[in-house]
């Protein structure tokens, strides 16, 4: 099986996680909801927006809480230029010791899409700072080659807009993207349920991230539970291999040695 696909897990610039599902910690209800879903997703990857790391008052800040615990992942969440995110992870680089990222440079505040020039000139420049980038992007064969090109660890198309919650919109393009790109793909936005997640791994991606769908559930520890079998249910079938779609119906008895009547 290909290294890509493998059921061991998810890799990522050679590292492994176990768990193919990447999980927010913004617009939780409170501190100890957000701790208990990020623990009942099972999520190994958990992102926060730089501007969150540092200390509040009167409180540990997600650094002092998550760290020990997970592979942080800084985000660039708010950013509208590229040198606004370069300077953003950079200052990620200085306080949290890692040079991960995960790239979002937005185009305007009502659809949330990624402005692409400015996506791919941040993902260039950090690239050659030696940063590992995980940009976001729009779900478009093109943008992804080019990023992967760039030498991004991996591509995030979206399924559907940030915290629409309206699942996998274009399923085709995820497709393409699938088979020209040889980096991990990675659906980062859109999913609202577990059935959306399943449907996103039934197409071979290699993992989901999400936020909103958890965090606004009316239970986020169970949704998080239910995106963790979502995810491992919809990974196993497509490993294993869906049966052809027919017009007719195919008998699941065969005939043969049927006694006669």
């Amino acid at each position: 099986m290909d290294a890509k696909v493998s059921s061991k897990g998810m890799t990522i610039a050679g590292k492994t996680f176990g768990s193919r599902l990447m999980i927010g910690t913004s617009r939780y209800p409170n501190q100890q909801v957000m701790l208990d879903a990020i623990d009942a997703s099972g999520a190994e990857i958990v992102t926060v927006a730089v501007r969150r790391v540092s200390q509040e008052a009167g409180g540990e800040g997600l650094y002092d809480v998550l760290g020990d615990r997970y592979h942080l992942l800084p985000n660039t969440a708010g950013c509208y230029t590229a040198k606004d995110a370069v300077l953003t992870a950079e200052l990620a680089r200085e306080a949290l010791g890692t040079n991960w990222v995960k790239l979002e440079i937005i185009g305007d505040d009502e659809t949330l899409f990624p402005d692409v020039e400015q996506l791919l000139r941040g993902a260039d420049e950090l690239v050659s700072k030696g940063f590992i980038v995980l940009p976001y992007c729009n779900d478009d064969p093109i943008t992804c080659k080019k990023l992967e090109d760039i030498g991004c660890a991996a591509v995030m198309p979206l399924g559907a807009p940030i915290g629409s919650g309206m699942g996998i919109r274009n399923p085709y393009n995820l497709r393409i993207i699938l088979e020209q790109c040889s980096v991990p793909i990675i659906v980062d936005a859109g999913v609202g349920t577990a059935s959306d997640a399943a449907v996103a791994m039934e197409l071979g991606v290699d993992g989901i991230l999400m936020n909103t769908a958890v965090a606004g559930a009316r239970d986020p520890v169970g949704m998080a539970r239910a995106m963790r079998l979502g995810i491992e249910a919809g990974r196993l079938a497509y490993e294993s291999g869906r049966i052809p779609r027919k017009l007719y119906a195919t008998a699941s008895t065969p005939t043969e040695g049927t006694i006669e009547l």
